[in-house]
């Protein structure tokens, strides 16, 4: 399968969206600008995969899988208002090039443009796709709530993690392809089919997620568009942190020393030399690979072809041994 036949249709899906910059540009530039900074368009890929896998067209898929990625935008930047963060993709923030006022309201607009392009779909299903959006939002807010109170907590722990990563990460993921299999819906067991490929969905974010916490320790700052180690100057609780401090012993006594550090590049230097002595990161590795291989699993209960298996599968081991 080819999927850049998907990211070149949500690349120009989005460049064609009509933004009333000339009138306000104060609002729009920015969301312009957010939305041409690339990523891998993961979500509305497999919003139109589900739809293809169960009978649907791309055209069918496109609004909503737009929709759905303008919103996953739109949490990227305002987590990068909360986080502080510079660098996204390469390119200075949206707070940084403006500031953070504007980067909230552009990000308030975003939200309510997702709602009007994930919208655009018969009205026969319009109920549901609406249901099981909102229920994905209000999980991903539900998983950034967590995300910033565990930077509070010295006592979270790994099923705490997951839990959190299942709704910041994993359940966007399988909304876009519930709603995917939505505007398809010519599966012989629908209800079936849609419950796998959003078990699909949520183990696969699981994965994904505990890659990106791999590479933010042993990821190349090019090839990842940003600085490594944003995790480990923030003490934020990732797969690595969790696994080594549930572990006990001296690793765990030294990665609580560790986090009383000041930030800086001594300070990634030293919890990485903590992972390496202890193998945290074969040990991350292998969970993101169990990850991975349980939403390949969840693929026997899909009512979908051979040839969509093997996609769906490809496209999962291709995210989970990725180097950005």
């Amino acid at each position: 399968m080819e999927i850049k036949k998907y990211t070149q249709t949500v690349e120009e899906g989005l460049k064609a969206l009509k933004l009333r910059t000339a009138e306000v540009p104060t609002l729009y530039e920015p969301i312009r600008y957010t939305l041409d900074g690339g990523g891998k368009r993961l979500r509305p890929v497999l919003a139109m995969m589900a739809c293809e896998a169960l009978g649907g067209t791309v055209e069918e898929a496109l609004s909503p899988a737009l929709g759905i990625e303008v919103f996953h935008n739109f949490t990227l930047l305002h987590d990068d208002v909360m986080d502080r963060s510079d660098m996204r993709r390469g390119r200075p923030t949206v707070h940084a090039c403006w500031d953070e006022n504007t980067a909230i309201l552009s990000g308030d607009a975003m939200l309510t443009l997702a709602t009007m392009l994930v919208s655009e779909v018969d009205d026969n299903i319009l109920a549901r796709v609406l249901k099981a959006f909102n229920k994905g939002a209000m999980d991903v807010y539900e998983g950034q709530a967590l995300d910033m109170d565990f930077e509070q907590r010295s006592d979270v722990t790994l099923p705490e993690y997951i839990n959190m990563i299942s709704l910041k990460t994993g359940a966007l993921l399988a909304t876009a392809l519930k709603i995917g299999a939505l505007t398809g819906n010519e599966a012989p067991d629908f209800q079936a089919t849609t419950e796998a490929l959003y078990e699909y969905g949520m183990k696969l974010g699981i994965a994904f997620q505990i890659h990106d916490d791999y590479l933010d320790i042993y990821g190349n700052e090019k090839r990842l568009g940003k600085p490594i180690g944003g995790d480990v100057q923030n003490n934020k609780k990732t797969y690595l942190l969790l696994s080594a401090l549930e572990s006990g012993g001296a690793e765990a006594e030294a990665l609580r020393c560790a986090m009383l550090m000041e930030c800086g590049s001594h300070k990634l230097t030293v919890f990485r030399e903590i992972y390496d002595k202890h193998g945290m990161a074969q040990k991350s590795r292998q969970a993101t690979i169990d990850y991975c291989n349980a939403a390949i699993a969840a693929l026997d209960k899909a009512c979908i072809s051979e040839e969509w298996r093997r996609n769906f599968e490809d496209l999962a081991l291709s995210l989970t041994d990725r180097d950005k």
